[in-house]
């Protein structure tokens, strides 16, 4: 019974870390046009980055402290440091350059900057030891000239906007007056809001490879991600006393700036912080990465129809680089996924070489003949067939793919 139900239950787990990450982007898209409305709505966003990581320390916590009571592994120094580095990298300078850059841009634009995340990612694992480089090998001739076209492709959109590409629908949407005076100051600003989504993505990719390494050492993925973003609040806070002196900052009322700071914080704080550590757990940093053109697609839509926000020519033309490096760096992390795939095939095979059949075509193992074999020669005079008791018959090829199933779960 169980051989027959591998194949359903292996595929329905290789399905989950796609369909986890596909429903993040929708997440991570519906976060960018709130937020954008409610930074263009006059919220400071030391104040949005205090109440979004306080609404996910808020959710996440209670489900902690009953799904992990007694599972937590012991807390150590070397561990709450890297918790307080990951609440700085991720809730702190990330979130607040990130938002910056979202203001002084737009949703779509920092999307597509956010691309360069699996590029920025790889290269960190590189330095880290977590990725290997053998510059002989294609699929690392692959994710190297992947790398380089990514960073082409965002140095294109910082340094070059070109003309405007007018939508289909955009005619029909009237978005507020501006003045030419507030048109040359975002003009002015869109290099500024360029370097800080760069410099947010760097960030965020260090949060990654710093992800992974701490929850080799603390797994227990809901406590480390309720006490990052409890530590993202406590620093957010700091901050913003120092960047925010009026008080009015801080006001906040049953309006889109509530519903950005709870969006953003249960949605793409508290529950992807969750998420992705899981799925990183599984395919590595890299793969979690892999699905931002999905997001850039997604909100360049939602911003034509919602904000009637510009797209220009170097701003695509720059999206496509990247997103043509990425892909090229997933290519050679894919083949490098399967390779080690085929690598661990020898282990299933020396697992199965203790299995033989007997003449009855039950599958035993070999100590199972030799008690079989004693057993006849005491018992021959009165059983003449001896068989061996054995769950379900198992070819020798089910044999050698389950151990292969559970490691690519692993």
């Amino acid at each position: 019974m169980e051989g027959k139900g591998i194949p359903n239950n292996s595929l329905l787990e290789k399905l989950k870390p796609y369909i986890a990450m596909i429903c993040l982007q929708f997440g991570y898209a519906g976060m960018n046009i709130v937020t954008k409305v409610s930074l263009n709505g006059g919220m400071s966003h030391y104040v949005l980055v205090v109440y979004r990581h306080a609404f996910a320390t808020a959710v996440i916590a209670p489900f902690a402290l009953v799904c992990e009571r007694g599972k937590r592994p012991k807390m150590t120094l070397l561990i709450f440091a890297q918790m307080f580095v990951l609440g700085l990298l991720g809730p702190l300078i990330d979130q607040n350059f990130y938002y910056l850059g979202l203001k002084y841009t737009s949703p779509t634009y920092a999307c597509a900057m956010s691309n360069m995340l699996p590029a920025l990612t790889f290269v960190m694992a590189v330095l880290c030891r977590m990725e290997k480089v053998h510059i002989k090998k294609l699929r690392c001739q692959a994710k190297v000239v992947g790398t380089l076209v990514t960073v082409a492709g965002a140095m294109l959109m910082t340094l070059y906007k070109g003309h405007v590409v007018n939508m289909v629908w955009s005619s029909h949407i009237h978005p507020a007056h501006t003045s030419s005076a507030s048109v040359a100051a975002a003009d002015k600003d869109w290099a500024k809001g360029s370097i800080l989504l760069i410099l947010a993505t760097l960030a965020w990719a260090a949060f990654f490879i710093l992800q992974a390494i701490t929850m080799r050492r603390y797994s227990a993925h809901l406590t480390l991600t309720t006490l990052v973003c409890f530590m993202g609040t406590l620093q957010s806070i700091v901050v913003t006393f120092v960047m925010e002196h009026k008080p009015s900052a801080w006001n906040i009322g049953w309006d889109m700036n509530l519903l950005a700071a709870a969006y953003a914080g249960i949605i793409t704080s508290g529950i992807a912080y969750y998420v992705q550590g899981i799925v990183m757990e599984k395919r590595g940093p890299v793969f979690v990465t892999a699905f931002s053109p999905l997001m850039m697609i997604i909100v360049a839509f939602m911003g034509s129809f919602i904000l009637a926000e510009k797209i220009y020519v170097g701003g695509i033309m720059g999206a496509v680089l990247i997103v043509m490096g990425l892909y090229s760096v997933l290519w050679g992390k894919y083949k490098e996924y399967k390779e080690q795939e085929i690598e661990e095939i020898p282990e299933a095979i020396k697992g199965c070489n203790n299995f033989h059949s007997n003449e009855m075509g039950t599958i035993v193992e070999d100590h199972e003949l030799d008690d079989v074999e004693s057993q006849r020669n005491v018992e021959a005079s009165r059983v003449p067939n001896v068989v061996v008791s054995s769950p379900m018959p198992q070819p020798p090829m089910l044999a050698m793919e389950a151990p292969m199933k559970g490691s690519e779960d692993k």
